[in-house]
């Protein structure tokens, strides 16, 4: 049974907005990103306070906490990064939160990202080390203008920092905008590393984000790959179909819906179980 769950900041910067959406369309689960257009690593106690008894008040649990870590350059001091992701484990923690989504270092514009390798491998290795024993799972998402954009990469990141903390995200539509076909390319590489969903597809020709199965990230493919090979875990929507940047995205409350009817129509055709 596949747990759906999703970026509910891209409903509203409202947390009650956020949180009436997502319980009218029967989520049980949420990725938790930002409230009141404010980072959830940078909401002081009282407002994570707010956070968790509003969603404890609608029956809601937290999958993810949707954080920025390794969204920063290769070259910035990595130090106050640790103590971020220290941090992002204590608020993982107060949520009850099984995962953080992370990143592996922005490149340098017009370098080749192999160059930085060891260096990003050696940063995420700390990172990966502070996490070990929390109970907690870093899962590196895929993306664009970082180290692991492409799978090639994405799998060597993960052998090499060789954590049990340490776990992959996949997502279709970043893999179609760095030019790769995700199923094709990129299943038979990564799917043994991969333990958690993220739900948005594109178009190859521009990039533009679109619905699940709306656009060439081979997602009807990938997902009846997952499932055939036993995935059994959460399934994130993250929309982006009103804009997307650096740090997020924002899609506002119809195209949420639009993404989250063009998702569970492709599990229900095919004869994949969610909740």
């Amino acid at each position: 049974m596949w747990q759906l769950s999703g970026f509910i900041d891209e409903i509203s910067p409202d947390l009650d907005e956020q949180v009436g959406l997502a319980s009218a369309l029967g989520l049980r689960f949420v990725e938790l990103r930002s409230a009141w257009d404010v980072n959830i690593l940078d909401l002081d106690d009282a407002q994570l306070g707010r956070v968790r008894r509003t969603l404890s008040d609608a029956g809601l649990a937290v999958s993810s906490i949707g954080s920025p870590i390794g969204k920063i350059a290769i070259s910035d001091d990595n130090g106050p990064h640790v103590e971020r992701l220290r941090h992002a484990l204590d608020v993982a923690a107060f949520f009850e939160a099984p995962f953080i989504r992370m990143f592996s270092y922005f490149m340098p514009a017009d370098a080749s990202p192999d160059d930085y390798r060891d260096e990003v491998v050696a940063r995420v290795r700390e990172l990966a080390a502070v996490a070990e024993g929390s109970g907690v799972t870093l899962i590196h998402e895929n993306e664009k203008e970082i180290f692991g954009d492409i799978p090639r990469r994405c799998l060597d990141l993960v052998e090499a920092v060789a954590s049990p903390a340490l776990r992959l995200t996949w997502d279709n539509a970043n893999f179609v905008q760095c030019g790769v076909r995700p199923f094709t390319e990129g299943y038979p590489l990564l799917s043994p590393h991969v333990e958690y969903l993220q739900v948005k597809d594109a178009l190859a020709s521009d990039g533009t984000v679109v619905p699940a199965g709306e656009g060439d990230g081979e997602f009807r493919e990938t997902i009846r790959a997952f499932a055939r090979d036993g995935f059994d875990g959460f399934v994130s929507l993250e929309p982006h179909l009103g804009f997307g940047h650096s740090l997020g995205g924002f899609s506002g409350p119809d195209n949420w819906r639009r993404a989250h009817a063009a998702l569970t129509a492709i599990l229900r055709e095919e004869g994949i179980g969610y909740a």
